[in-house]
């Protein structure tokens, strides 16, 4: 019996062609490029989200520590002329902080460059004196132990009607309740030939014998500035110490009240400001910037800061944030 092979035609037998191959491969090239640029897209999109969260944390975070000490500038408790108080620091001492400067002060940075802001005055809510009290030419006050007080801490004195700065000179004034303010080994010291208590080579003493009406607070001096970070990045810096990094620019503006009606008659810089004295309100923007570059898509930002604009050269992204606030203690 003859069995018939079955024919296979060589047309259904052939495998993919060149042609279907090509296809296949521009058909999955088309597919991976849309995958990466969706994959790009979001990328960008998670690196412009992060920046814009980390800009306004650090904006958020500035505004609110200003404003916070700008509220508290000139505080003296009680006694409400810091200009009359006695400054028993060492005029010529490393770190002597000139607190007849009054409680807000500032620097104006050139053409745009970041503003230096300052702020002095009292910063706790006190410690009343304890017996016994005097003589005036001792060296040392007493309060309560476990005041939370240090050695080289500067504090002054008040009772409402008179006041002295001094630095502490002892080593455990937490424990003992007795602040020393002898001319010590630390700075900027204590040294005042001038002081009307006890003037000449013994200038350790204070103005006045302090007695139950009086109150002992902390005094500082807080100095906010723009410098280079730890990262690499421009900073925030509240008293040398690096605060915000990410924060480009600080412009300030002084409001001063001429007439003493309790409200800024005008806004100006610190190298305008006629008295110090007269100003009651503050002014200040902060400028962040991202930590990355490229993010605004290729185009320098436009940005205005207090009134004056701006032109980013880089491709970062950058923010503005603005407050007004007023000096409590100067209504």
């Amino acid at each position: 019996m003859n069995i018939k092979q079955p024919k296979y035609h060589l047309k259904k037998l052939a495998g993919i062609s060149l042609i279907e191959i090509m296809i296949a491969m521009v058909l999955g090239l088309m597919l991976t490029g849309g995958v990466l640029q969706v994959f790009a897209s979001s990328k960008q999109s998670y690196k412009v989200h992060n920046a814009v969260s980390r800009m306004q944390e650090a904006g958020r975070m500035g505004l609110e520590i200003i404003t916070r000490d700008a509220r508290m500038a000139d505080y003296w408790g009680c006694f409400t002329d810091g200009l009359n108080i006695v400054n028993n620091l060492d005029s010529a001492g490393t770190g002597y902080i000139d607190f007849s400067a009054g409680g807000v002060d500032g620097v104006d940075g050139a053409a745009g460059t970041p503003d230096t802001l300052i702020f002095r005055g009292g910063s706790d809510s006190g410690l009343g004196l304890e017996p016994p009290y005097g003589p005036q030419a001792s060296a040392n006050v007493k309060v309560a132990a476990g005041n939370g007080l240090e050695q080289d801490d500067i504090l002054f004195v008040s009772d409402c009607s008179s006041g002295d700065i001094f630095q502490v000179t002892n080593a455990n004034p937490d424990g003992s309740g007795v602040l020393v303010h002898n001319t010590g080994s630390g700075s900027p010291g204590n040294y005042n030939a001038t002081n009307p208590g006890c003037p000449g080579t013994n200038a350790h003493c204070l103005s006045k014998i302090y007695g139950a009406d009086a109150t002992v607070y902390a005094a500082r001096e807080i100095t906010y500035r723009i410098g280079p970070g730890s990262e690499g990045q421009l900073a925030l810096f509240r008293n040398d110490q690096e605060f915000l990094d990410g924060v480009e620019n600080l412009q300030v503006e002084y409001g001063e009240d001429t007439d003493g009606s309790g409200t800024a008659n005008y806004y100006v810089p610190a190298d305008q400001v006629v008295d110090m004295q007269n100003v009651i309100s503050i002014r200040f923007a902060l400028v962040t910037r991202s930590y990355d570059d490229n993010l605004s898509g290729g185009l320098n930002q436009n940005f205005n800061v207090l009134g004056t604009n701006f032109v980013a050269a880089d491709n970062r992204l950058r923010q503005v944030y603005t407050s007004t606030v007023t000096i409590r203690n100067r209504l």
